[in-house]
């Protein structure tokens, strides 16, 4: 049988890039495909891969938020994120959120295929760009301080990285099915939280701890 894999990158030409890489595996079966956060949900659901191949930088929920909710809602899901991120801090998130992979955007073809097997024999891999630095980085842990994104609910994040992208309060309101003033609120807490009373901040803030990309 081969591996079912749900693949959610939101840039197309990108997207299409992997996909024929990994049509060169013949035990792969790419299943689906999903541009934004909150499609990857919604196709996970549906389709249940055995799978998913996830960017973090994703429009409207980006991936490590996505990847926090596929394992809450089945915790022996099997997730690789792709991503162009080389930082330790992005790699430890994603492990936090559930990940069993993590792969540096530029990784060949054979780097790809080592992953998949390895998650789906139920171990764990790490792009060697990126394990060095992660080791240094769980030395530090213990004495590591709670960064401001993680004084924020997941319910905060989200908003945050919907204004960013530009998105309006009643459309915000409406995408997550909340009142106006829920919206309004959650809003006005978390930029209390993070001491940025403007827009432009929120901006730099959510590109910096990739919760947005720079090309919004």
């Amino acid at each position: 049988m081969p591996i079912r894999l749900l693949l959610a990158e939101d840039h197309t030409l990108m997207r299409a890039g992997i996909r024929a890489l990994l049509a060169g595996l013949p035990d792969v079966q790419v299943v689906g495909e999903a541009s934004t956060g909150p499609e990857a949900l919604t196709l996970a659901e549906s389709l249940k891969p055995d799978l998913v191949l996830l960017d973090i930088s994703m429009p409207e929920l980006n991936g490590l938020e996505v990847a926090s909710r596929l394992i809450k809602s089945e915790p022996t899901r099997r997730i690789i994120f792709l991503s162009m991120h080389t930082d330790a801090v992005y790699v430890r998130r994603a492990l936090q959120a559930g990940a069993s992979g993590y792969l540096v955007k530029g990784a060949d073809v054979p780097e790809l295929s080592l992953a998949i097997r390895a998650v789906m024999r139920g171990e764990s891999y790490l792009s060697p760009a990126v394990s060095k630095d992660l080791i240094g980085e769980i030395r530090r842990s213990d004495t590591r301080e709670v960064t401001p994104l993680e004084m924020l609910t997941p319910r905060q994040r989200e908003i945050l990285q919907l204004v960013t992208e530009g998105h309006g309060t009643k459309d915000i309101a409406r995408r997550l099915d909340l009142s106006v003033k829920t919206v309004e609120a959650h809003r006005s807490e978390l930029m209390e939280r993070l001491d940025i009373h403007d827009l432009p901040g929120l901006v730099r803030f959510a590109i910096r701890h990739g919760l947005t990309s720079s090309d919004v």
